[in-house]
């Protein structure tokens, strides 16, 4: 586990609406003794996928479950969730989770996401914990079509003591953008990190704005940016999941940062991304401070999810 880890109880912690209304689900099928049959996994499946654990995976799930039953690998609901939390950590494939880093000079992270969908806060959680581990931090406010989103990002760098390259309102995103990366050279940062704007995912005139940032930063240096962020409201469901696919058509995600992941009671959207995208999920957004950040790991958060 890297600079961002959490532990399973904090990350259990985090998690309780979502915990409480999975366990509230299953108990009303898996009820003690109940024998294994057709109507309990056809019930079982209804659930998981009322949940956002996504349809492939439930698929999966109730397959594995049906063959171990014919077997008589498992007999009773008792069985159920032990085999569900061995099978679910099996399905994700070994993709690198960790923060990708430049080979030389600073790490250029370029975050995206809607509006409402905690990116600023986002962006302040990972350079909070960058900073707090030794590493020169410089923020962008390349969002310039909304005061409000400057000024949220003036006071958390203020906060977290980061430094901040920012034009007026209504500048050009890319000339921040590279200003920004002129600033990151000349002061030796370690990390860059690019907000921009929060813009709709239907918007395509938005979309080529965030583009057209993209294109500045590579020319100045060329192997960036080295990570692509896109920040998700876990709270928006799967609409998370047709947001990621629109930003990935504009842009080259490299990883997600699902947002909110505390205040949702349906955090399985996290095993249902794994379904639909081959974006891993990098970090998770578990509260309001600064501190309340976590890389994703399945195997701890399938722990967490049904703890």
């Amino acid at each position: 586990m890297g600079i961002f880890g959490k532990t399973v109880g904090f990350i259990k912690d985090r998690l309780s609406k979502t915990r409480q209304k999975i366990a509230s689900s299953l108990s009303a099928v898996l009820t003690l003794g109940r024998r294994i049959d057709e109507d309990l996994l056809d019930e079982l499946e209804e659930v998981l996928i009322s949940d956002d654990i996504g349809v492939e995976t439930t698929e999966m799930l109730i397959t594995e479950l049906r063959e171990a039953y014919r077997k008589k690998e498992i007999e009773k609901s008792d069985d159920i969730i032990p085999f569900l939390k061995e099978h679910m950590k099996a399905y994700w494939p070994e993709q690198d989770r960790q923060l990708r880093h430049a080979a030389s000079g600073p790490t250029v992270i370029l975050v995206a996401g809607t509006n409402g969908s905690g990116k600023t806060t986002s962006i302040a959680k990972l350079a909070y914990t960058l900073s707090k581990n030794d590493k020169k931090v410089i923020v962008a406010a390349c969002d310039t079509f909304r005061a409000a989103a400057v000024e949220q990002l003036t006071v958390w760098s203020e906060r977290i003591g980061v430094q901040i390259v920012k034009h007026k309102m209504g500048a050009d995103p890319a000339a921040v953008a590279y200003d920004a990366v002129e600033a990151a050279l000349a002061r030796g940062a370690d990390y860059l990190i690019l907000d921009t704007a929060g813009r709709l995912h239907t918007q395509k005139h938005l979309m080529a704005e965030l583009t057209k940032i993209r294109n500045v930063i590579t020319k100045r240096i060329p192997d960036s940016p080295h990570e692509v962020l896109l920040v998700v409201d876990a709270t928006t469901g799967q609409n998370a999941v047709m947001q990621a696919k629109t930003f990935t058509a504009a842009i080259d995600v490299t990883g997600i940062f699902l947002a909110k992941l505390d205040g949702t009671a349906r955090g399985g959207i996290v095993i249902a991304i794994k379904d639909q995208l081959d974006i891993p999920v990098k970090f998770v957004g578990l509260g309001e401070t600064p501190e309340d950040i976590a890389e994703f790991d399945p195997a701890e958060f399938v722990e967490a999810l049904f703890a």
